[in-house]
């Protein structure tokens, strides 16, 4: 009997057990991950940007709330958010006081697909698929049919009375103890609503530093703001992997970008340039797949100094 059953019994009670620490510690195990990128023109002033992405928020995550509003002690310079912050269509009240204390320094947003659209139950063996076939989202698939619509609206009227900047296909700046910050933003790639003809031609030039922000990093658009010289580009929507393989990493990204640069600091080269890519594994889920293993949700504060 033992030697029958030992084995399959031993797996499943593994199973079992990495489930419960996904579920139940690692997918509210909130970090704070700390980068520096040498990015800015001699003499510059450090800035510092807090990134907060892929929120996610559903009605009732208390412990969440209180860490995204814990965020507004490291006191940044500035804070971008870079999307995915619904995950509920009742989530936006908890979002924005969620959000409340950092809406009090200076900001700039772009949306993600979960913003505009309510999640949908599929099965996880589908990321697999998609990344084994190139056909992500509504890249290569066909469009979504009978999703639920999220009030977008209000969340973007919160954030536009706060004095966040809205960077949906368009630019922006901030002024930021009198340097100028120049923000060049597209929507969602994913979704296909990205029109980088809307704000190509690189940099400001007048602008103390320039930087470039999109939810989700897919390689088109990577290749447009580098080939255009922006120093750094900050991104989400991968939540850097969700469920990874302890010493080995991500399986999948949930886009064209290959798992070595799911999160955290990297550099993408294109036209003949370089920039930096910081790509945020984001502090939530799918409201559907409420787990995380070996990947903590995290916001990121960015510590960008002069340039070598």
């Amino acid at each position: 009997m033992r030697a029958r059953y030992g084995v399959p019994l031993g797996i499943t009670a593994v199973g079992a057990a990495g489930l419960a620490y996904a579920a139940g510690y690692e997918v509210r195990s909130f970090r704070l991950r700390r980068v520096t990128v040498p990015v800015l023109p001699a003499g510059m002033r450090p800035l510092r940007i807090l990134q907060v992405s892929d929120i996610h928020m559903v009605g009732g995550q208390r412990k969440k709330q209180r860490w995204l509003q814990s965020l507004a002690g490291l006191r940044p310079d500035f804070v971008i958010n870079t999307g995915d912050n619904l995950s509920d269509p009742e989530g936006v009240p908890e979002t924005l006081d969620a959000l409340g204390p950092l809406m009090d320094f200076p900001g700039a947003y772009v949306f993600g697909s979960n913003d505009y659209y309510g999640p949908k139950l599929r099965n996880p063996a589908r990321y697999l698929l998609e990344k084994a076939t190139g056909r992500h989202g509504l890249n290569g698939n066909a469009p979504a049919v009978g999703v639920i619509h999220n009030p977008w609206e209000e969340l973007r009227d919160g954030f536009d009375a706060a004095g966040w900047v809205n960077l949906t296909n368009t630019r922006g700046s901030l002024k930021i103890d009198g340097l100028e910050i120049a923000l060049t933003g597209l929507d969602d790639p994913h979704i296909k609503r990205d029109r980088y003809e809307h704000v190509s031609g690189g940099p400001e030039e007048a602008a103390d530093f320039s930087l470039a922000v999109v939810h989700a990093p897919y390689l088109r658009v990577l290749d447009a703001f580098t080939a255009d010289r922006y120093p750094l580009i900050l991104a989400g929507h991968t939540h850097g992997g969700q469920l990874c393989i302890p010493f080995y990493g991500a399986l999948v990204t949930n886009c064209d970008i290959d798992t070595r640069r799911v999160k955290g600091l990297s550099t993408h080269r294109a036209g003949g340039h370089q920039s930096y890519l910081h790509v945020s594994a984001g502090c939530g889920t799918n409201r559907y797949t409420p787990v995380r293993f070996a990947c903590p949700p995290e916001a990121t504060l960015l510590t960008l100094v002069a340039r070598d």
